[in-house]
């Protein structure tokens, strides 16, 4: 269940559907990657930075008020206080020192709400590292605070101008400059989605999470809890807490999409529930596309979610039945942002509050149980977005 096939494949998704020139730069990312992922040095390396950088681990805060509020224990993984302020730093740290191994001197990205692309832009100036980030353009009106961010790092921003002009089309250029540059340059990938094997990387950078939340929540409680709650955009933070619970059987894994304006309207990205097997982006997953496979439009208040696919893995623990997944509408998710604000002083990013608007529904979750849920970010590039309707 933990591993993909020789071909990146969990159960029937994933792969590697990229054009032949892009085939021997991931069969050298694997090569690389099968090399020193049990490299002492290259382990010393990384949690180095991950612990004097970063600022690992994370908390595993008991959320008192808002536990009272819904009846249940809920602990909140803190990886909004993370440099940077989300998970995302954790992936872009374990991919450039792979990039540096691989004697790689550009960096490109692709990113949504912008946090990916600060925190690849963070590590680019950390290694010294030239810095191209695609964004689409709606994407950089809506999150200017983290544009601003990453120029300030150095880093070039491409805006985006065709089909949705957000998550989607940036991942699309990014891909288009990569075959152009392939011999000089890596591309980062923020989640656990893409051709094989970075699905396989990402998760396993990200599944630091999941680790240190399990030795967490036993240190505290002397038990597993009843459920591991995240937001799912295209799976990192999700896949990062779920990864060291997937073997417990007695802890629910769920997920939280987007249900933008509603599941029965054209405006959602619930993937999971409403898509449809289809290759994007290099991989086979599940798609939201039309009835001739064009591929349709997502939308989300949440810039991180305004995706119409999800990662390989995740698409395989649904279908197997570990992995349980529901749809937060846009208003729900705002009203869970403004709860968690008001209850204990924490502004969660768009995303995670999709996660959290979930804790209000005892049909789900029933009453009294244990949780933890992965605050993936903080709000603060949300502001301007929160702002217009709360």
């Amino acid at each position: 269940m933990h591993e993909p096939s020789k071909d990146g494949f969990f159960g029937n998704y994933g792969g590697m559907f990229v054009p032949d020139t892009l085939i021997p730069a991931l069969n050298d990312l694997l090569t690389c990657y099968n090399t020193v992922k049990d490299d002492p040095e290259f382990i010393q390396e990384l949690d180095y930075y991950l612990h004097h950088f970063v600022g690992r681990p994370s908390p595993l805060y008991r959320a008192k008020n808002l536990s009272e509020k819904c009846n249940h224990t809920i602990y909140l993984k803190r990886e909004d206080l993370n440099h940077t302020g989300a998970h995302k730093i954790n992936n872009t740290l374990g991919q450039i020192l792979l990039a540096k191994k691989m004697g790689k001197s550009r960096i490109i990205a692709e990113t949504g709400a912008g946090q990916h692309g600060v925190a690849t832009a963070t590590v680019c100036a950390l290694m010294g590292m030239q810095c191209d980030i695609y964004m689409g353009a709606e994407d950089i009106e809506r999150q200017s605070l983290n544009v601003k961010r990453m120029t300030l790092m150095g880093a070039s921003i491409h805006s985006v101008n065709t089909g949705s002009k957000t998550l989607k089309d940036a991942t699309t250029e990014a891909i288009r400059d990569w075959m152009q540059y392939v011999e000089n340059t890596h591309y980062i990938i923020g989640s656990a989605l893409g051709p094989h094997p970075y699905p396989l990387l990402v998760r396993n950078f990200q599944s630091i999470i999941g680790k240190e939340a399990r030795r967490q929540i036993l240190d505290q409680e002397q038990t597993l809890p009843d459920a591991v709650i995240a937001c799912i955009g295209g799976g990192s933070n999700a896949l990062g807490i779920f990864h060291h619970f997937i073997d417990d059987n007695s802890v629910r894994l769920i997920g939280v999409e987007a249900a933008g304006e509603g599941l029965d309207s054209n405006m959602h990205a619930a993937s999971l529930s409403k898509g449809k097997p289809g290759v994007l982006h290099g991989s086979l997953n599940s798609v939201l596309q039309d009835e001739n496979g064009q591929i349709q439009l997502a939308h989300s208040i949440s810039a991180g979610l305004d995706y119409p696919g999800v990662g390989p893995e995740l698409c395989y623990l649904k279908e197997s039945g570990r992995l349980e997944s529901y749809a937060i509408s846009n208003k729900d998710a705002l009203h869970g942002c403004k709860e968690l604000a008001e209850l204990e002083g924490i502004i969660a990013a768009l995303e995670t509050s999709h996660a959290l608007a979930l804790l209000a529904d005892k049909k789900i979750l029933g009453e009294n149980k244990m949780i933890i849920l992965c605050l993936s970010g903080r709000g603060d590039k949300d502001m301007e977005t929160i702002s217009q309707y709360v």
